[in-house]
């Protein structure tokens, strides 16, 4: 139980870090990142809904306050995971390493967030 409850915190950090300095970057580097938007085709004013749903999903996982919510945050989570990998992987730029990084260690938080 208590190896389980460390592989979640560890999973669930990562995941939750990698979402926060994303969203940083959308929010800093807002130009730069839909100039990448546009290039692996996805419409640039998504930049912004997609990292405020970023940050609230990782405060829906992180608070574990409502099941309905936090079902949902992993949902968007890997949806917008599994977009990445494959519009990286389109674009052949290299991207889509990080995105199938992401989704496994969100697939770990979430089995081993059942487990605790």
């Amino acid at each position: 139980m208590k190896t389980d409850k460390i592989i979640y915190w560890i999973a669930t950090g990562l995941i939750s870090a990698l979402m926060l300095l994303s969203a940083g970057m959308y929010f800093t580097n807002t130009e730069e990142v839909k100039s990448i938007f546009i290039r692996l085709d996805y419409p640039p004013y998504l930049v912004t809904p997609l990292a405020i749903a970023k940050v609230l999903a990782i405060v829906a996982i992180v608070t574990r306050r409502s099941n309905t919510l936090k079902e949902w945050a992993y949902v968007g989570l890997l949806i917008d995971f599994t977009l990445a990998f494959f519009a990286h992987y389109q674009a052949q730029d290299g991207g889509h390493t990080l995105a199938a990084f992401a989704i496994v260690t969100l697939l770990i938080s979430y089995l081993f967030e059942k487990r605790i």
